[in-house]
């Protein structure tokens, strides 16, 4: 008997899956996108997309996959949550989950989701319906690490057109904190951070005047994401 293959022979089985929490900011409300699940057990219930792992791929992979499938786009935010693994959370078998969270501007991007068969829609984070199995929990971990990562890492960005203003970016961070930030002391940091361009244009949607539109500063921005600065407001 080879005794290197004896405690990988003695391993029951065990499935791997990814699940994506996907957040957006829409009407200055953080929302989150919802499934109904199409297959048993709890087919037809509220659900975040997912999928197995495939024997011969990586989880990061995996997840990207799921996005891709999901949006038709492969340029988008994400990061690893955290590994869900309690012993009975998934009624269909011994299942681990490992969590991924992402953010897509929905502005931009919603009309081209290349869903196929899903029943799908965003819904504001204060009003998420009852998900499957231990996606609530999923959930709320994951506002928790959005939430935390803002403070100190600029991908506010993220949830923004390519060009807009600042009254614009000031209500994607009110979403996401869910309360209300000073507008003269979120401008000050802002223009002291060196991360927007103003350009030589105005935003006149909402009044006469306007407001000047910017765009953020990549350089900056790369620089910010790696060291770190405080966007607590």
């Amino acid at each position: 008997m080879d005794k290197k293959n004896t405690i990988y022979d003695q391993a029951q089985p065990l499935l791997v899956a990814v699940d994506c929490i996907v957040f957006g900011v829409e009407d200055n409300h953080l929302k989150l996108l919802v499934f109904k699940r199409e297959v048993e057990p709890l087919a037809g219930e509220w659900s975040l997309l997912g999928s197995f792992v495939q024997p011969d791929e990586h989880v990061f992979t995996a997840a990207k996959r799921v996005l891709k499938e999901l949006t038709n786009m492969e340029d988008i935010y994400m990061e690893q949550l955290h590994c869900y693994g309690n012993v009975d959370r998934d009624s269909g078998g011994r299942v681990l989950s490992v969590a991924y969270w992402s953010l897509i501007r929905i502005d931009h991007n919603h009309e081209e989701f290349h869903i196929k068969n899903h029943l799908a829609k965003w819904v504001s984070f204060d009003q998420v319906p009852q998900l499957v199995l231990d996606h609530g929990k999923m959930v709320n971990d994951a506002i928790g690490h959005l939430r935390e990562r803002a403070k100190f890492y600029p991908i506010g960005f993220e949830l923004l057109p390519e060009e807009f203003t600042i009254p614009q970016l000031l209500k994607v961070y009110e979403a996401i904190y869910a309360r209300n930030i000073d507008d003269r002391n979120f401008r000050k940091k802002l223009l002291k951070s060196d991360l927007l361009i103003q350009l030589p244009k105005k935003d006149k949607s909402t009044s006469k005047k306007g407001s000047f539109l910017y765009k953020f500063n990549r350089k900056t921005y790369e620089q910010l994401m790696l060291s770190g600065y405080s966007f607590e407001f």
